[in-house]
Formats: structure tokens, sequence, C-alpha cells
């Protein structure tokens, strides 16, 4: 039963850890926090905890909510797309205004906005709710038994708070490349884009 609970854990990580490794705006905005050396440990605990609420939630069969609200994810595009469209408009504003002295500095803006810019882009985002709520929740009903579908679970949760973690306190590891206003720009052209191109492909089934 041992190597059943560790091997169900295991599946869970790695497929937590697969959904959550492509660039997105959530992910991009800790790296860009973590550079900031700023509010990380609490940006991360905030990241890695509503994957938790998700899979949690997908893993008890909350995913019925989609299939009994059919307008929900119309409903989540739009309004994500809407964020992204407008956080990405100030990345560049940034990259081509901005002096840059704060970031370089370690400065960042406050916890409370920090943390309501993160929890936009969590649970604005439809595509948190199809893995977590749909896929994750899906792939946990092919476990026989609870203790081996939360096994499941328990991993998929492991997986995020890894992740985010070793996101936010890694990206001081280029802190040394950051250490110049040309660098920030770029990053922030770079982060713009990706939001974009996020949102371009969010209202794509609409347009």
């Amino acid at each position: 039963m041992t190597g059943g609970l560790f091997g169900a854990g295991l599946t869970g990580f790695a497929t937590g850890f697969s959904l959550i490794l492509a660039i997105g705006a959530q992910n991009a905005f800790v790296l860009r926090q973590g550079l900031q050396r700023q509010h990380v440990f609490w940006l991360c605990l905030f990241c890695a905890g509503s994957d938790a609420l998700l899979i949690t939630a997908g893993v008890a069969g909350f995913s019925a909510l989609v299939h009994a609200w059919p307008a929900l994810p119309l409903a989540m595009s739009l309004a994500g797309a809407a964020f992204l469209i407008i956080y990405g408009v100030m990345r560049f504003r940034e990259a081509w205004h901005g002096d840059y002295a704060m970031e370089i500095e370690g400065q960042s803006r406050s916890l409370a906005k920090t943390i309501a810019i993160a929890a936009a882009f969590t649970w604005l985002n439809p595509h948190v709710y199809l893995d977590t709520l749909g896929l994750i929740g899906a792939i946990s009903t092919g476990f026989e038994g609870a203790a081996l579908k939360w096994a499941f679970g328990i991993g998929a949760v492991t997986s995020s708070f890894f992740f985010f973690f070793s996101l936010g306190y890694g990206a001081r590891l280029l802190a040394p490349v950051m250490a110049s206003p040309r660098a920030w720009r770029i990053l922030d052209v770079i982060i713009g884009l990706v939001m974009w191109a996020i949102a371009a492909k969010l209202l794509h089934p609409v347009l």
C-alpha cells in the first residue's frame, strides 16, 4: 500500500509540475517579484496556496461546476484577457518611460497590491481552472480508493509549492544580469508580449 501511495503521489507531482512549468502570466509575475526580492515568501505562498485550494476542489469533484454553468469558461476568458491586456500595456509603458531605479535597488509595490495582482493572475485565468478542476480532477478519478486519490492530489499540491518557491527565490540568481535599466526594459517587453499572447489565446475562441 505504501508503494502504491508513493507512486500515486509521484504521479501527482509530475502531473502538477508539467502543467505549471509552462511560462505564463502568473509565473512571469513571480519571476519579476523574485528579481526585486520583495514579498517573495508571501507571493509564493499565495500562488501555491491558491493552487492547493483548486487542486483539492478538483480532486473532490468540484469540476462539476463547469458543467453546471457552461458560461463560466467564457466569462473567465473575457475577464482574464482584459486584465492581461491592461497589464501588458503597463509593462510596455514601463519599458518605454520607466527609469527602473526602484527595481535595481530592490524596491517594489506594497504587499497588498502585490497579492491583489497575483490574485487577478490566478483567479481570472480560465486555464488554471481547466488544469486543476478539470485535468487534475479527471486524472485523480483513475485512482481507486480515497487514499490513492488523495495521495495523487497531495503530490500535485507539493509540486506547486516546490515550483513557486523555487522560481521566486531562484530568481535572485539572475540579479547580476538585471543590474541595468536596459535588462529590466527587455524583461518588461518580454513579459508584456507573454501577457498579450495569452490574452490572444483566451480571446481566440470568442473572436
